[in-house]
């Protein structure tokens, strides 16, 4: 197939662009190089896929109204992984309009693209932060997200809401996938592994949010892409059960679903701390601090729709993830 993923420079779409080029697939790989983080990273992760057959890169904001019309035009894509967007909970509070430019703005061109052009499939990235304030445990898709705690999650139930209306009105087949605290080799340094395995080398103290009261279903970087081409592979379907005097919100009586895809096994963060702490052989310094403005104590991902629709059973112990991610870093940075 030919396969569009946007944010191929990323840390999820590198990896998942590397596994559709071994099996075969032609990808285009899209992504705009902004300087959220360090754009050597992204441009290093992005030399893993430019010397193999079937891999173009663009260099495109999906924000860029004329620039996606005319790619999508010219490619004729088969499917669509979108992955790109403006992500993390925190930076949102301070530039608001970033995540209104990248995740509406964006997302309302990716939808266009795929329904003037006819892609057959659109898988693209919601997140576990639309549960929000929910407090029932694990989370589920079949519960209701409309209590958002921070602009970035609103964001990204907003594309949930625009994919169902796109797989209604134009037939457009969509599947959003819930991540769940994706880590692993490559990661994103705004992320806590990546902030905390670097303060520990340079004997800093880490920041640990909530007192240490925290729990992340965190979930291994190949277990995430696993479940996305899994996904990709199997085209969103009407659910004939689809009773709209009782809605269910993760499927419809048009071409859309919502799943979790996660590690469905909550790990309280001074324990994934002790991991870090494990694989670096070096014992961390904490500042314990006040839960932060916008963050949840807890996720926790109910797995079992996305394991019934695709067989998805993550498969890597955190302490494996953990350590792979220390030999990458240590590697990559050269500590």
């Amino acid at each position: 197939m030919k396969i569009l993923v946007t944010g191929a420079a990323g840390f999820i779409g590198s990896t998942a662009s590397l596994k559709l080029l071994a099996r075969g697939d032609e990808v285009v790989g899209l992504d705009n190089l902004n300087d959220y983080y360090d754009v050597n990273l992204k441009k290093d992760r992005l030399k893993r896929l430019q010397d193999k057959q079937n891999f173009r890169f663009v260099q495109l904001d999906i924000a860029d109204r004329p620039g996606m019309e005319a790619l999508f035009a010219a490619e004729k894509f088969d499917r669509v992984i979108h992955l790109a967007a403006q992500a993390g909970v925190r930076y949102s509070l301070k530039n608001p309009h970033a995540y209104i430019d990248s995740n509406i703005v964006g997302f309302t061109n990716i939808l266009e693209g795929c329904r003037h052009s006819q892609v057959q499939h659109l898988v693209y990235a919601s997140s576990s932060s639309v549960y929000g304030g929910n407090t029932k445990m694990p989370f589920s898709e079949h519960d209701s997200v409309d209590h958002p705690v921070s602009l970035y999650a609103a964001t990204k139930k907003a594309n949930e809401l625009m994919a169902h209306t796109y797989s209604h009105l134009y037939g457009l087949p969509t599947t959003g996938l819930r991540f769940f605290t994706v880590y692993g080799p490559w990661g994103r340094p705004d992320m806590a592994l990546f902030l905390f395995t670097k303060a520990i080398l340079e004997g800093r103290a880490i920041d640990v949010f909530n007192y240490g009261k925290m729990q992340r279903d965190f979930t291994y970087v190949d277990d995430i892409v696993e479940g996305v081409i899994r996904v990709l592979d199997r085209t969103a379907e009407i659910n004939p059960a689809y009773d709209a005097r009782s809605a269910d919100p993760a499927t419809s009586n048009a071409p859309y679903r919502v799943f979790n895809i996660g590690n469905n096994n909550p790990v309280p963060l001074l324990d994934f701390v002790g991991c870090i702490e494990d694989a670096l052989d070096k014992k961390a310094e904490k500042n314990l601090l006040p839960l932060q403005d916008g963050d949840v104590p807890e996720t926790y991902a109910n797995t079992d729709a996305l394991q019934e629709w695709v067989g998805f059973v993550p498969a890597t112990p955190v302490q494996t993830g953990i350590a792979n991610f220390v030999a990458w870093y240590r590697d990559y940075y050269k500590v």
